[in-house]
């Protein structure tokens, strides 16, 4: 991870927002009482950190995930905990980012080689001679 990308991610953090909420996950009884799932919040339009490029590729890609205003939200309430709720959120977050920046690879067009192709046609005379064979004329 570059320098560079270590300082955008912990100014990256001040633009996201977080709300607590009562969660459906695990804590017993304590799930009535305690707001454990966190609900984070990012709009991608009003970043300051990303540029313009960013983030039109970031609303073309998350287009199915973000809501009217450009707001993406994610939800996190797989632990009892409030702060590991939160951490799983960001994490969660980063991985997206990552994930949404990643390349692609381009495909290279290949032929299938000449051994390949002889066993092929190999294949497709031993079975037509079976099929030859299993006609009444024979």
């Amino acid at each position: 991870m570059s320098v560079l990308y270590k300082i955008k991610e912990q100014f990256l953090n001040q633009e996201l927002s977080f709300q607590a909420a009562r969660s459906s996950g695990p804590g017993g009884q304590n799930v009535n009482k305690v707001n454990s799932k966190v609900i984070l919040k990012f709009n991608v339009p009003e970043s300051q950190l990303l540029e313009e490029s960013e983030k039109a590729l970031l609303m073309k890609k998350w287009a199915k995930k973000l809501d009217n205003e450009g707001n993406l939200t994610l939800q996190a309430q797989e632990k009892r905990s409030q702060v590991q709720n939160k951490a799983i959120a960001i994490r969660k977050f980063y991985e997206m980012l990552n994930a949404a920046f990643q390349k692609r690879k381009v495909r290279k067009a290949t032929r299938p080689g000449k051994g390949a192709i002889e066993k092929r046609l190999k294949a497709k005379k031993i079975q037509g001679e079976k099929k030859k064979y299993r006609g009444k004329d024979w």
